[in-house]
């Protein structure tokens, strides 16, 4: 202990001084705080964030902010769940035409160009969003042909 002391410059009887002090107030609350919002967080299966964590334990005696609730979880590895609500981005209610199911799930075809089939996915990339639509001969399970482009149209692009 002798060698920490010299390192630090601190006499040795202020460190054992420092050291047999009792706990402070302000210590065992925020030890109390630290386990209400452990206690909290996995309570309500580890979906809350800061804000609703110092809402849920927070009192008129002991006010608990929104900061100390995200710096006690940031020190004990606690990450809210984001839970993202269901946007749907299909409009089925228009007045387009609809084309007909020809298919009716049977998927297998006996020749080439016999049956096609098309898709459409999104790509992200960083410069945008990149839409690709391709279309598959059922007979071979190969791609006859696809088209990429910035945007989505109803009109080809190519």
């Amino acid at each position: 202990m002798t060698k920490l002391c010299n390192v630090l410059e601190v006499k040795r009887t202020s460190y054992y001084a420092w050291d047999k002090r009792p706990e402070s107030k302000r210590c065992k609350r925020k030890k109390e705080i630290t386990k209400l919002v452990i206690k909290n967080f996995h309570d309500n299966k580890r979906i809350p964030g800061s804000v609703k964590i110092s809402a849920n334990i927070s009192t008129p005696e002991y006010p608990i902010g929104r900061k100390l609730a995200a710096k006690i979880m940031k020190e004990n590895g606690l990450k809210s769940k984001v839970v993202k609500k269901y946007k749907a981005t299909t409009n089925s209610n228009h007045n387009l035409p609809v084309a007909e199911n020809l298919l009716n799930r049977n998927f297998y075809a006996q020749k080439p160009n016999q049956k096609w089939v098309s898709d459409i996915t999104y790509v992200p990339t960083d410069e945008g969003w990149l839409y690709l639509a391709e279309i598959l001969d059922l007979c071979g399970r190969e791609i006859a042909g696809w088209a990429m482009g910035e945007r989505m149209t109803k009109r080809p692009t190519f």
